[in-house]
């Protein structure tokens, strides 16, 4: 031990003859400092009240083998100095530091006598030294009481450490009052414990009031700086300047860093490669920022540097700190300081002409910065030679390369080489002060390859005009095609490829194309007057080549077409209301050679002029009337002599066929059977009629399963009953009976279709005509039993006909009908007169008819 004011102390220590480097360390370096030879100095004056109440640890330690020795050195006041309180401790234990009970004092001042304890004592804490390894219990203090004069105490302690976890580690001798520590202590654990001491009598009664204790934890450096990874990674760019930030290592020590043994200092330990030197990274050794302190970085030569980093405690002194050390591993990115360079000067290619889309020449680059960036990665420009834009160098992604492409037909007869220079940069521009070198740029050479072309026909298509009407072999026109190989010695050959109308001929050496037919306009094959013919051009080429050509003719029309009559046929009733027909004239030609038209009737017969009259309404309108005013029933062709305006006009005659017939109150012929059956008997008129419904329903009974239900009224229904007929008319004038009422009610159109008594026959059909057995309309009487007999075989060979004994239902007449009996058709005698027995030979359909005519007056 010493004793303070000493300003030093020698520790000897007997090394028993080792050889090892003995280093000593104390625990407090705050106060004291300890050389190397042993000697302990006082690093600031010492008073009483400063004085360490715990022993100063002195640790040796071998550096060879890490092993270690401990003492302690005792610090005692000077012989004759006061102690800490002023009443003079108990002398049990020599040197131990004692701590008072602030003294009670009473105030004679206070109001009713009350005491109060005066607290203006401020006790230090008590100072204990991490990890010693000294003999245990270790003293710290002594508590005393002033009391303890006149009566025996108690002394305790309480709080975290005493009788709160951590248990056991602070005990306090209940008589003496000396408090101990039990165990070694561990600042990195807890720093600091607060104690609360206690004094009472033998009963338990408080003596004095508690005074707090507070024991601080002295670090020693008994921990290594940790980094936080074990490997660290960067990055800087090349060529990067001196003084270039690169990362931050960052190092952590559990040791108090309040003191040296948790300040840290940074070093670099070593670089690897060593290139272009040995120094090319500093770190600073309070932060650990890494910054470049050379230039040269270049990522071509160096990709990555590896530094072992050393952090180092007690402020990096390198004989008593405790250090650790982590791999920074640095790498150099790549920026564009390398411009691609070609591998050649001159690049060579052959492409055939015509030829679109086809790589005439593959073109290679070096470029020594990191493959797949953009620095990397080259644009090929091409900056002479191709004015016409013919030629692309797109980039082949994968390796690079340049790929020289025909974009635009090249013409071996306009050139036939190509000289294009091309320049290589990067996607990136290059760094500050990097130029491109000739390297960067190349010269291509493109040979083009002749090949046989096709022949072409210009102009394509070919348009000439024409009159129609031009004869046969007459010369149109020469349409010959061009051989685009000049250098090559050939001939070429016509034939015709597409000619609708077949009227053309060309001329396989020459091209003359000749008529082999009149040229129509009016021709089905001419659209819009325009008529085209397609012709192919052969060369005799290795391989042969072809190309089309067309020739369009624009046909000027010529007065070659007669106007005729329109429409063809009409009706007209026997007392027409108007008496007139509206006619007009059709003509093929074009006007001025159409219309305005001029109408007149023929000379012959006579009774045309006799019995009609024709009026001009208009150019192309006429009006055809009747002079008289009743025309006979019957068929009649009117011969109208038309004439076009052409400049040498055209006269045609055209025939209107004119049905004269008795018309209804709708204008609809209604004896047209009368017309067609003129000079037949009633007998053999009455049998047609039942043939022509039997076969009617013969053909139509798949129609009628399938037709609606005729909405009729039952009283007006004679589909299920036979019909007496006991009136026969009176002669002539009795047959006007109107046949359309035998229509369907359903089909019948509305009046306001066509005016009374005019019906033109181009009209459409109100309902389909059945198809009777044809004969002509003024037959020999002799064929009458023919047609009947026609009409019964086809009825006896009907395989969908009803049986011969049921009830047949021919036709809805409709309700109110206008048409007359069938009686009253005109006969040569009465029914009374005639025979009808023979009407049993005639088969089963007619047993029904020969029992109404052929049998008894029952």
């Amino acid at each position: 031990m010493f004793c303070f004011p000493s300003p030093s102390l020698t520790v000897k220590f007997v090394n028993c003859g080792r050889g090892g480097l003995v280093r000593f360390e104390c625990s407090n370096p705050f106060d004291f400092r300890i050389e190397a030879d042993g000697v302990v100095y006082a690093l600031r004056p010492l008073t009483l009240s400063t004085l360490p109440t715990v022993p100063l640890v002195i640790v040796a330690r071998d550096e060879t083998n890490q092993q270690q020795w401990q003492t302690q050195v005792r610090l005692t006041p000077p012989v004759g100095m006061e102690g800490i309180n002023h009443k003079a401790p108990p002398a049990q234990s020599q040197g131990l530091q004692e701590i008072w009970f602030p003294s009670r004092q009473t105030d004679s001042s206070s109001i009713g006598q009350l005491k109060r304890m005066k607290r203006d004592w401020v006790i230090p804490p008590i100072n204990v030294p991490e990890n010693s390894r000294g003999e245990f219990p270790q003293d710290l203090v002594r508590i005393r009481s002033d009391n303890d004069k006149n009566r025996s105490l108690r002394y305790s302690v309480t709080g975290p450490g005493a009788d709160q976890p951590p248990t056991g580690i602070f005990i306090i001798h209940p008589i003496s009052g000396e408090l101990s520590v039990m165990k070694p202590l561990d600042r990195e654990h807890i720093s600091n414990f607060h104690l609360r001491a206690h004094a009472v009598d033998l009963n338990g009664n408080q003596v004095e009031s508690p005074i707090d204790i507070v024991i601080n934890v002295i670090d020693m450096n008994d921990n290594r700086p940790e980094f936080i990874h074990q490997i660290w990674n960067g990055s800087v760019p090349e060529g990067s300047k001196p003084g270039t930030f690169v990362m931050t290592v960052t190092s952590v020590d559990k040791d108090d860093p309040k003191t040296a043994n948790g300040m840290l200092r940074y070093k670099i330990g070593s670089q690897n490669p060593e290139s272009p030197t040995s120094n090319m990274f500093t770190i600073n050794n309070k932060t650990g920022d890494i910054i470049t302190v050379a230039a040269g970085l270049d990522r071509e030569k160096v990709p990555q540097y590896t530094l072992i980093i050393q952090a180092t405690d007690m402020e990096g002194n390198p004989m008593y700190g405790l250090s650790n050390t982590a791999t920074a591993v640095i790498r150099v990115t790549d920026i564009n300081d390398n411009p691609p360079e070609f591998t050649a000067e001159m690049f060579f290619g052959e492409v055939p002409e015509n030829r679109v889309n086809v790589i005439v020449a593959n073109l290679t680059v070096t470029d020594k910065d990191q493959p797949n960036t953009l620095a990397w990665k080259a644009v090929y420009k091409i900056t002479g030679g191709d004015p016409t834009g013919r030629f692309s160098v797109p980039t082949d992604p994968t390796t690079n390369e340049g790929l020289v492409t025909v974009v635009k037909p090249i013409d071996y007869e306009i050139s036939r080489t190509y000289m294009l220079t091309v320049v290589a940069v990067n996607e990136v521009s290059l760094a500050r002060g990097i130029h491109s070198p000739r390297q960067s740029t190349a010269t291509v050479s493109i040979r083009v390859i002749d090949v046989n072309e096709s022949p072409y026909f210009d102009p394509n298509p070919k348009l000439i005009k024409l009159e129609e009407g031009m004869l046969a072999e007459s010369t149109l026109t020469t349409f010959t095609a061009q051989d685009p190989d000049r250098f090559m010695q050939q001939s070429i050959r016509y034939t015709r490829l597409s000619d609708p109308a077949n009227w053309l001929r060309i001329d396989a050496n020459t091209g003359r194309i000749t008529t082999i037919a009149v040229l129509d306009r009016e021709s089905p094959y001419v659209k819009d007057n325009m008529y085209s013919a397609t012709f192919l051009a052969s060369d005799n080429g290795v391989p042969p080549a072809s190309g089309t050509g067309t020739l369009q003719i624009s046909l000027l029309d010529i007065n070659d077409n007669a106007p005729h009559v329109y429409p063809q046929e009409t009706e007209m009733c026997k007392k027409p209301e108007p008496n007139g027909i509206n006619i007009t004239a059709l003509d093929g030609d074009l006007n001025p050679n159409a219309g305005p038209f001029a109408f007149e009737l023929a000379n012959r017969p006579s009774d045309v002029r006799r019995n009609w009259t024709i009026t001009r309404l208009s150019g192309d309108y006429a009006l055809l009337s009747l002079k008289i005013g009743f025309l006979e029933s019957g068929i009649y062709e009117i011969p109208i002599i038309i004439t076009d305006s052409g400049n040498l006009p055209m006269s045609n005659t055209s025939y209107l066929r004119v049905k004269v017939c008795q018309c209804d109150h709708n204008g609809d012929c209604t004896d047209q059977q009368h017309i067609i059956a003129a000079g037949l008997g009633t007998g053999a008129i009455i049998l047609l009629c039942f043939v022509i419904w039997d076969l009617s329903l013969s053909h139509r009974r798949d129609k009628e399963r399938q037709a609606k239900q005729l909405l009729i009224d039952p009283e007006d229904d004679v589909r299920d009953n036979i019909l007496k007929y006991d009136e026969e008319g009176g002669g002539e004038e009795d047959q006007d009976y109107d046949l359309s009422q035998l229509q369907q009610p359903d089909t019948i159109e509305p009046d306001t279709i066509k005016p009374v008594g005019i019906r033109r026959m181009d009209e459409r059909p109100l309902h389909p005509e059945p198809q009777y057995p044809i004969r002509s309309a003024a037959p020999h009487p002799g064929d009458i039993g023919d047609f009947i007999n026609e009409g019964l075989k086809a009825a006896d060979n009907d395989p969908t006909a009803p049986p011969y004994d049921s009830l047949l239902v021919f036709d809805y007449e409709g309700s109110g009908s206008t048409a007359g009996s069938l009686s009253s058709l005109n006969s040569s005698s009465s029914g009374g007169d005639q025979d009808y027995d023979y009407l049993n030979d005639w088969g089963p359909r007619f047993r029904k008819l020969a029992d109404m005519y052929g049998g008894s007056d029952d």
